[in-house]
């Protein structure tokens, strides 16, 4: 659960705001009352053992570096059930994300000293004693103080080398665009993949484009764009050295990051002569432009989430002269009349040529605020022009209780009828003891709730264009649903969300477009619920408030990489989903704003993963896959989360298809849809594949199983 402003933590650090939100936690700036300092507050809210274990590592790793370009931890600690958390440095100032968009793209000088800066910070994590990888530098993760220094964050994936064995503080993940090869699993990763990816920062820097993904060069459905084909003014040497630095095959690449450096520094008259106390460049204006205030609460960036190969900034926005750097005063004194030969040079020249000059404005895709720091997840951004839906009635977010009869137990000494069939727990699945599926006994589609042995099934809607694709609320008292739904189809263009109480009452339409909605998932706090819609003329994913109805788009993919299947996380932070990349669907997740877009699955060309659910202690996904080729066969898959971007393994749960699991609150049961035959009905299995039980047997299809939470 996210801290709220102004909770006291652990006796000692004040919440002032939330910076930003991700897979495992949100971080925080805070004011240790202690000291009387700010601080920043990372939380990791997954308890298990390899977790924990994970978290505590990347806290050891910070507390013993020293160095001026990295951040340094302060303090750890546990509390309990509810988490981890790890103090740090609050630094202050802008990411390099966020100096991007402020002026549209980087000069060649500040690019060079931001990379020597990065390359000094690599070159002391590799050297360590065991050697430090950090294997997640992109834009977000580049910070600028106010005084012009340049820190190297988060350090989440950073992997500890130890002989022959290596430790890892997160499991692999890849940023696309910013990942080379080896990281999605190719080969081992090492000193060449910070290169690759400090090299990718610094392209997007210089070109206000993310480069092309460094999985799809590899597997030739790509090409690297040259740096000066969208940036002909930066100079041959320096696009050379950075395009070098991104070279697919790790060979031939800059060997160690400290290569990579002198490349930089070459590359320019001016910084041939620096010295290492020379590596700043000039901070952010003291007064915030417009384009980069912190935005309201519950919008968050999305730099990840930009596909790859496109502009990071906006069309309308005009281009900002960088600023100049920081003249120092132990300089000596003739670099002044160097300066002003410089200075002057520029002037005739960008008179002789203005006719010529266009500005490098490309269009939005990702608009970042908020401030980040250091060990963070990603920042947060903003999200313009939220549409908003029709009003909805208030009384319709009123838990209406569930009629006495239904939830009335049964005394504990009463015996249990002889013919009870062999799923024991009571009730099954550790919630309300009852399911909601939809049937198609009536002759349309409508949503159906009934005891999970298949017992005392009873309609709830009657609409005559049918309902389906149910999902409960948190508190088991209302379903949100889809209509029209004339058949179980895959796309619903013309679909709406709408609301129903438990017993069928206070029906209530929630969304009215004209393209469809459809796929919801009710948010495990019940303030949101995503969705699948088409509303950009392709599939996207979607959320709506419930307290004041606005929506927000959270994926930004194009038409060819259309995205689905939205699936909360237990923690309401995350939200896993199904999107077709390079030709077949993938397990990504993403975070609750729609941040760090990541990879969770691998299945190549030849099969497509699809409709994602997680484990009740969000540990792993359990997802449905099947070949591309093949619209049959459907069968359950399963990849623990710290697994991501590999091979997932099958739950083997019998008799194919197996598709639309959904876990029971306990997490012990899978309800499913599948056939004995060729009818489709409703099965349970515990949830390692035994104890398969058909619960539903009408002659009609019946399908879109749900758990009823416990009231």
């Amino acid at each position: 659960m996210t801290l709220e402003r102004g909770a006291l933590l652990h006796n000692r650090y004040r919440i002032a705001e939330i910076l930003g939100q991700g897979g495992m936690g949100s971080v925080y700036r805070a004011v240790d009352e202690n000291l009387g300092v700010d601080v920043a507050v990372k939380e990791n809210l997954f308890t298990t053992d390899e977790y924990a274990r994970q978290f505590r590592l990347e806290a050891v790793i910070l507390a013993n570096l020293r160095h001026p370009n990295l951040p340094r931890v302060t303090d750890h600690f546990v509390i309990g059930d509810q988490g981890q958390y790890l103090v740090m440095d609050y630094i202050e100032g802008e990411d390099l994300r966020q100096r991007m968009e402020r002026t549209n793209f980087l000069p060649d000088d500040e690019v060079i000293l931001i990379g020597a800066a990065m390359s000094k910070a690599l070159t002391y994590l590799h050297t360590r004693k065991p050697p430090i990888l950090h294997r997640d530098i992109k834009p977000g993760n580049v910070k600028v103080t106010p005084e012009g220094e340049v820190f190297l964050v988060d350090f989440g994936l950073a992997k500890v080398i130890q002989g022959t064995q290596v430790t890892t503080t997160g499991a692999r993940a890849m940023t696309p665009g910013y990942s080379p090869p080896e990281q999605y699993g190719t080969a081992r990763t090492d000193s060449r993949t910070d290169v690759y990816s400090l090299g990718a920062t610094l392209y997007a820097a210089l070109t206000g484009v993310i480069p092309e993904d460094g999985l799809a060069r590899a597997m030739e459905n790509a090409e690297l764009t040259p740096i000066r084909k969208r940036a002909p003014k930066v100079s041959r040497r320096l696009a050379a050295a950075i395009e070098r630095a991104m070279e697919v095959d790790s060979d031939d690449r800059f060997q160690t990051p400290e290569e990579f450096r002198k490349a930089l520094l070459a590359a320019n008259s001016k910084t041939q002569r620096l010295v290492e106390d020379d590596f700043t460049v000039a901070p952010a204006p003291a007064e915030t432009p417009a384009s980069i205030e912190k935005v309201p609460e519950g919008e968050a960036a999305k730099e990840e989430s930009a596909p790859v190969g496109v502009p990071l900034m906006a069309a309308n926005t005009a281009p900002i002269t960088s600023p100049e750097s920081p003249r120092k005063k132990r300089r000596k004194q003739r670099w002044k009349f160097i300066r002003f030969l410089l200075y002057m040079i520029l002037i005739v020249s960008a008179l002789g040529t203005a006719a010529y000059y266009y500005p490098r404005i490309s269009s939005l895709l990702s608009t970042a605020t908020g401030t980040s720091l250091p060990i963070v997840l990603p920042t947060e951004t903003e999200l313009a022009s939220l549409p908003v839906v029709e009003e909805i009635p208030t009384e319709i977010f009123t838990a209406t209780p569930f009629p006495t009869a239904t939830n009335t137990p049964e005394p504990t000494a009463t015996p249990l009828p002889t013919e009870t069939p062999t799923i024991v727990p009571t009730p099954l699945g550790g919630g309300a003891g009852e399911m909601a599926f939809v049937s198609e006994r009536a002759g349309t589609p409508q949503i159906y709730i009934a005891n999970v042995d298949g017992s005392n099934a009873r309609p709830i809607t009657n609409l005559s264009d049918g309902a389906c694709q149910p999902d409960w609320s948190p508190d088991g008292q209302q379903l949100v649903f889809v209509s029209p739904c004339k058949s179980d189809v895959d796309i619903l263009k013309d679909a709406n969300l709408y609301l129903i109480n438990a017993d069928g009452t206070n029906l209530t339409q929630l969304t009215s477009e004209t393209e469809g909605d459809f796929e919801p998932a009710w948010s495990p706090d019940g303030k949101q619920i995503a969705f699948t819609s088409l509303r950009p003329g392709h599939l996207q994913v979607y959320s709506i408030y419930l307290e004041d109805d606005a929506i927000i788009r959270l994926t930004q993919s194009n038409r060819d990489e259309p995205a689905r299947q939205p699936a909360w996380s237990p923690f309401g932070n995350q939200i896993a989903y199904a999107i077709r990349r390079y030709g077949a669907y993938q397990i990504w997740t993403m975070t609750d704003t729609g941040q760090s877009p990541e990879r969770i699955t691998v299945s190549g060309y030849i099969y497509w993963d699809l409709l994602p659910v997680w484990t009740t202690d969000g540990t792993a996904i359990l997802y449905t896959q099947r070949a591309a080729d093949n619209g049959v066969r459907f069968w359950q898959m399963r990849i623990a989360y710290e697994n991501r971007g590999n091979v997932g393994e099958d739950v083997e749960l019998g008799a194919l298809p197996v598709l639309d699991a959904d876990y029971s609150n306990d997490g012990l049961w899978i309800l499913f849809e599948g056939t004995d035959g060729n009818n489709r009905d409703i099965f349970v299995v515990m949830a390692d594949g035994e104890s398969r039980t058909r619960l539903t047997t009408d002659p009609a299809d019946d399908y879109d199983p749900v758990w009823r939470p416990a009231p």
